[in-house]
């Protein structure tokens, strides 16, 4: 495909934003290309400045559960922003997006809306050290939680992606609170409950991490968090910022049969546009300012405009979605895990629903970070271009994950798996 504009563009990028880019994966580094610049998109498919279409199995790394610019959500923003972009004031969208999420996480009393899944997190993370009075907090390798400082530590995604274990200008005081845990390793939390209970505030989890590969946690190794944390008086927040709205059946934490003290949300529940959104029970949120000591506050929290867009994707997602998407999931598993075993190809797919990751290595699918091969991105990269050049955009990092949206069908997985086919046809490995 030529690509000569997008090559252009970043050309003159280069001069304006640091690497070119506004999020560090988005510069294509560990696929050994430059970035692709996108003028439109429509459903299932993205359009770059070169005319080139592609299948979008990224979806804005998320977000985007119905596709790009679906009419319903672009005519409610439309109707909304005619009558202003944003109050800095209370307006009826905040009122009903909360009452859509509470009805798929029963265990909100109250909720808070930010501009973003980092924001949730560090939000939630303050709140449970303010109602517990502790300053410790249990995190996981592998796991993003979004560039928080005191999260920074044993990370996943862009951090994975450029071999980096932390990040400078952190000072070593706001990661000293920070407790590091394998994934899947209850013997490993406990011990520092024994050695820090009392000064734990709460353990923080994706409890299907997806941003450092697709690492499925078993369940018995979550009732064990929520078992410990009970025990010690310390809160269990779950970062359901990815993995939020992507079940038919709830979260995955109900998925798991295990109820957080508070949940972190964002992605999805925008529609496309910066939101995101934690919860809890009466009591833990009653200890946010205006009603409690614990401050928090976002000039554009709660603005109109992904209000509307976040209701009107919620309410699309009826049980009918769902199973499409689901169908289409088990599609694309099918086919690819039958391309992988006729090429001998070191890959496998790992799939939860809508959620896919192309896991390398051909053995059992990691759950734990230190698991995944260390020639992944390699690997991945080799895919990942001759996908690109068959017109298939996945994301370009090995440890990114895919998303199925409604808006994709059937030539659209069955165009995926004959695009591998062909490439692994011509790869070496």
């Amino acid at each position: 495909m030529d690509r000569t504009k997008s090559d252009q563009l970043h050309t003159e990028a280069l001069s304006h934003l640091v690497g070119g880019v506004n999020s560090p994966v988005r510069a294509f580094k560990s696929v050994h290309g430059n970035p692709i610049y996108f003028e439109k998109a429509s459903g299932a498919h993205v359009t770059d400045v070169d005319g080139n279409v592609l299948v979008d199995f990224v979806q804005s790394w998320g977000p985007l559960i119905h596709g790009h610019s679906h009419p319903e959500i672009i005519e409610a923003v439309h109707e909304k922003m005619l009558n202003g972009t944003s109050f800095g004031a209370p307006h009826l969208g905040e009122i009903e997006l909360a009452k859509r999420v509470k009805q798929r996480f029963p265990h909100m009393d109250k909720v808070r809306f930010v501009s973003s899944g980092t924001e949730a997190v560090m939000s939630a993370v303050r709140l449970a050290r303010g109602y517990t009075g502790r300053d410790m907090l249990v995190k996981f390798e592998g796991c993003y939680h979004g560039h928080v400082d005191s999260l920074m530590v044993s990370s996943g995604s862009g951090l994975a992606t450029f071999g980096i274990a932390s990040s400078p200008g952190i000072p070593h005081d706001t990661v000293a609170t920070t407790l590091i845990c394998p994934l899947d390793d209850l013997e490993a939390v406990e011990y520092l409950f024994n050695e820090h209970g009392s000064e734990i505030a709460a353990v923080v989890i994706e409890p299907l991490p997806a941003n450092n590969g697709l690492l499925v946690q078993r369940p018995e190794f979550l009732h064990g968090l929520r078992t410990l944390c009970d025990q010690h008086g310390a809160l269990l927040i779950f970062d359901e910022v990815i993995s939020g709205f992507r079940f038919q059946e709830g979260s995955y934490g109900d998925l798991c049969g295990v109820t957080p003290d508070l949940t972190a949300l964002g992605k999805v529940i925008g529609g496309g546009l910066p939101v995101g959104a934690y919860g809890a029970r009466s009591e833990i949120m009653e200890q946010l300012s205006p009603l409690g000591p614990v401050y928090q506050a976002g000039t554009l929290s709660g603005n109109p405009l992904a209000m509307a867009a976040g209701a009107k994707t919620l309410d699309l997602l009826s049980k009918e979605a769902y199973q499409h998407m689901d169908r289409l999931g088990a599609l694309l598993e099918e086919r690819l895990g039958a391309v992988f075993e006729k090429h001998g190809h070191p890959m496998r797919m790992v799939r939860r629903e809508s959620l896919f990751w192309l896991s390398p290595g051909d053995g059992t699918p990691a759950v734990r970070a230190d698991q995944i091969p260390k020639d992944a991105a390699t690997l991945y990269a080799d895919v990942h271009r001759a996908l690109l050049d068959r017109g298939y955009m996945l994301a370009p990092s090995a440890y990114e994950i895919g998303f199925i949206s409604t808006s994709h069908d059937e030539s659209h997985i069955l165009g995926m798996v004959e695009a591998m086919d062909d490439a692994l046809s011509t790869l070496e490995w």
